[in-house]
């Protein structure tokens, strides 16, 4: 499958509960996503709300080859019931050399062996649900996330480099992009309305709140 220069383009293996919520979250953020499930209902069910889906066995090198998995930025691995086929696309997956593989363990054992194994993160559902992952795949900046409602969101997000050094006031995020600072998180201490003339720093963590799309652009601006 042709890839697209521009967006990070992903990947979700597995279209359970937790996989198909990551899917779906990423494509209402505006990427593309390849759909994988070996049962062919579930991919009949979903077909008309991904991006693109396919019905195969992943844990076949050959499969994952005819689709081009290395040409996606990150693949996740979202297959609950079955650890074995878990475990084996996870080694297929690295062994094609696939960048960044993100799995689903069920229990600390699993993600012990699924790290093992080369995979670049491994996450337990009851921690992580799939919306907040979805979030954390597309804008890596963002460390937390509370959803307002539709397209609307408070996050909290490192400091991207550009703003370093500059001041609040200076920075001008209102007007550039849409946020609000709510607080500044620095060394352990938390800045609640931060003045206008505070200097950010390299560690700055910073709560903002806007919409989904101004929180999206000014992670970019890394």
């Amino acid at each position: 499958m042709a890839r697209k220069a521009g967006k990070p383009e992903f990947a979700v293996i597995g279209l359970g509960r937790f996989g198909s919520s990551v899917a779906l979250s990423l494509i209402n953020r505006g990427y593309t996503v390849l759909g994988i499930d070996r049962d062919p209902e579930i991919v009949q069910r979903l077909a008309d709300r991904m991006t693109q889906i396919i019905s195969m066995d992943t844990t076949s090198e050959d499969a994952l080859r005819a689709v081009d998995i290395r040409s996606f930025d990150t693949v996740v691995v979202a297959i609950g019931a079955h650890f074995e086929n878990n475990l084996l696309t996870t080694v297929a997956l690295k062994s094609l050399g696939v960048r960044r593989v993100v799995c689903k363990a069920l229990n600390e054992r699993q993600q012990h062996i699924l790290l093992k194994v080369g995979a670049d993160q491994v996450v337990l559902p009851e921690h992580e649900a799939g919306m907040r992952l979805a979030v954390r795949l597309a804008d890596p900046l963002v460390l937390d996330h509370l959803d307002l409602g539709p397209g609307f969101s408070v996050a909290e997000v490192r400091i991207p480099r550009r703003f370093v050094g500059q001041s609040l006031a200076k920075s001008d995020l209102r007007r550039l992009y849409g946020i609000n600072v709510l607080a500044v998180r620095r060394n352990h201490h938390l800045i609640v309305t931060p003045p206008a003339d505070l200097i950010f720093n390299p560690e700055d963590l910073i709560l903002v709140i806007g919409s989904d799309d101004s929180i999206h652009t000014f992670c970019g601006q890394a």
